[in-house]
């Protein structure tokens, strides 16, 4: 389950073995939307779940069981697995290690500091709709691309965003592109943009990961209450019933 040499997610488990220690984990929860895991000292991530994605109603996560109880480190190698459930797991663990380098992560979500004018042309992969009405009313053009297509609302099919790329100049990046390991196609395609933003909570921040790419921005979450965030993804809660539990915050590169 080695990860290529170079990619993304060989140096995100590059970066968060470097944080691991002899950390080790307590509880691991894969939910309907998300899925999380907390390590012996408390650090904890999240990360989203590709549901559609798994093998089978008799099995979607077939890689290491039990969970609990292992070293962190052993967790990061399912970054690099073809099954997106148990690559979530690999970034959850990825986020939960990177909390403990995230002092520079500055509060605020990305409407607050996106670098954004009326001139500007955005590319949005992955749909987030609570912000998309903020960012219309400040740029000249918003195109979005996710996996869930749906024309009536100006949404096309996420195999085209390669292509929309090149053309604009602020980029915006569902972090899951990690998870279903096409985050590299997509940064070499923004490679022009003036603003290269990863969001969402699976967001990883660990900046040194992507210091060769053209991310020029992380917008990610931290963890507050870890029981309670992970209590939330059991319920199968996503983002705005995360919100008594965690931070929003962003580091810049």
């Amino acid at each position: 389950m080695a990860s290529k040499p170079n990619t993304v997610v060989a140096r995100l488990v590059a970066e968060a073995r470097e944080r691991a220690g002899d950390a080790t984990v307590s509880d691991v929860r894969i939910g309907l939307r998300y899925l999380g895991v907390r390590l012996n000292d408390d650090r904890c991530g999240v990360s989203y779940t590709f549901r559609a994605d798994g093998d089978g109603a008799c099995g979607s996560f077939r890689g290491l069981r039990p969970l609990a109880g292992r070293r962190a480190d052993e967790l990061l190698e399912l970054l690099g697995s073809p099954n997106s459930i148990e690559a979530g797991v690999g970034l959850a663990c990825v986020n939960a290690l990177a909390t403990a380098g995230a002092g520079d992560a500055q509060p605020g979500d990305i409407l607050k500091h996106l670098r954004v004018g009326p001139k500007d042309r955005v590319v949005m992969i992955g749909n987030f709709a609570p912000i998309t009405d903020g960012l219309r009313t400040r740029c000249r053009a918003l195109e979005i691309f996710d996996r869930s297509p749906d024309p009536d609302q100006g949404v096309r099919p996420a195999e085209e965003a390669v292509a929309a790329l090149p053309g604009c100049n602020i980029a915006l990046i569902t972090a899951t592109a990690i998870i279903n390991h096409s985050i590299d196609p997509l940064l070499d395609a923004a490679a022009g943009c003036r603003e290269v933003a990863l969001l969402g909570a699976s967001t990883p921040l660990l900046p040194e990961a992507f210091a060769s790419t053209p991310v020029t921005a992380l917008f990610g979450v931290l963890a507050t209450d870890p029981c309670g965030l992970l209590g939330c993804v059991s319920e199968g809660g996503g983002m705005r019933q995360f919100r008594p539990w965690i931070r929003k915050v962003h580091v810049r590169l």
